[in-house]
């Protein structure tokens, strides 16, 4: 298979042909890749078993982790869902369109496929135009998980989901690099009290001035059992992470520094290639190995926006190894650790 790279841009006359032909494709069962303001989705017809399984064969994707809908304007929801339950309509009004999920319960028309055998569905109402458009014209959900291979660092430009995915779906839309670079929050509001399922964008205190207390899934800050029903996508399986084995480390500044150096020695003289994910404040203190720059620590949107590019990019330089710098959990940094602990598997040198 050809896959078709398009670039999208909609002050151009010439865009909305690129739009209608990707319609097109998904509404004939096919896959299209399109920008959003989080990552890059992977798009099928979210009513189209047979579609929705060929995204599971292009990713690599284990059957049970669900997917999530993304709808073109809200009378799309209505579609899709059995009931809108109160607490989800004040996150609607305060969010949507924006880098928000919500999982509701499913209406009879979503396919198993979508939801991994579950009675709840996660639905998405993306706040960037070319997605909108794209969804509007097609006129069907359309299910768009991240596209990538299953477990590598999700897509936040056009190439990145050309390395993954070329020769394995109909069309790739280039629209660009996504603004936020992480997946978007997910918050199950199918029952009386939200619960947090995946961080993103949209953090747990701007929820709680909305709705009040919320609770957070066990999943979201620590390794979950083998055995866990995934609600939703990036809850059971490692995650985001390149091929070099990632080791983060936390302690003071000092001490992190201090210990990586000590890492990068060691294994050099073992003959390994170590990469290093450091910050604009740190950049200069390592002695040795790749280092490459995630962001300024003080401005946490840069971290979420590079991530996901650096992770790849030491796949593309070849390490064998990384060592990353961990970062506060609050605010954006929630959602920033909560990938970066899936990339590493959580695993830890504390110092």
């Amino acid at each position: 298979m050809k896959t078709i790279v398009a670039k999208v841009d909609l002050r151009q006359a010439s865009s909305a042909e690129v739009i209608q032909t990707a319609a097109k494709i998904l509404q004939e069962g096919g896959l299209v890749a399109f920008p959003t303001e989080t990552v890059y989705g992977l798009g099928a017809n979210g009513l189209d078993e047979k579609a929705c399984k060929r995204i599971y064969e292009a990713k690599g994707r284990p059957s049970d982790n669900p997917l999530i809908l993304t709808i073109g304007d809200l009378d799309g929801l209505y579609k899709i869902v059995g009931k809108v339950t109160e607490n989800a309509k004040k996150i609607i009004d305060a969010f949507w369109p924006g880098p928000i999920t919500l999982v509701l319960p499913k209406a009879d028309c979503v396919p198993e496929t979508v939801t991994g055998g579950l009675d709840t569905v996660a639905v998405r109402y993306p706040s960037n135009k070319i997605a909108r458009e794209l969804i509007k014209i097609a006129g069907i959900p359309v299910a768009a998980p991240s596209a990538n291979s299953s477990g590598k660092p999700s897509p936040t430009r056009a190439s990145h989901v050309e390395f993954d995915l070329n020769g394995k779906i109909e069309m790739i839309i280039d629209g660009g690099a996504a603004d936020w670079g992480l997946e978007s929050t997910i918050l199950d509001v199918s029952e009386d009290k939200p619960v947090l399922l995946r961080p993103g964008a949209v953090t747990q205190d701007m929820i709680e001035d909305v709705v009040g207390e919320i609770d957070v899934d066990p999943a979201v800050y620590s390794k979950p059992d083998g055995n866990i029903v995934p609600k939703a996508p990036g809850m059971k399986y490692k995650h985001y992470s390149p091929s070099a084995k990632v080791i983060l480390v936390s302690g003071s500044m000092e001490n992190v520094i201090s210990t990586i150096n000590e890492k990068i020695s060691a294994d050099e003289k073992n003959g390994l290639r170590v990469g290093v994910m450091a910050t604009t404040q740190t950049k200069d203190r390592y002695i040795g190995g790749e280092v490459l720059v995630v962001g300024d620590r003080t401005k946490p949107e840069t971290i979420g926006a590079n991530l996901f590019k650096i992770l790849r990019k030491f796949d593309f330089i070849g390490v064998d190894i990384v060592y990353s710098e961990v970062f506060d959990e609050d605010g954006e940094g929630a959602a920033i650790m909560n990938r970066l602990n899936k990339a590493a598997g959580f695993n830890y040198i504390k110092c």
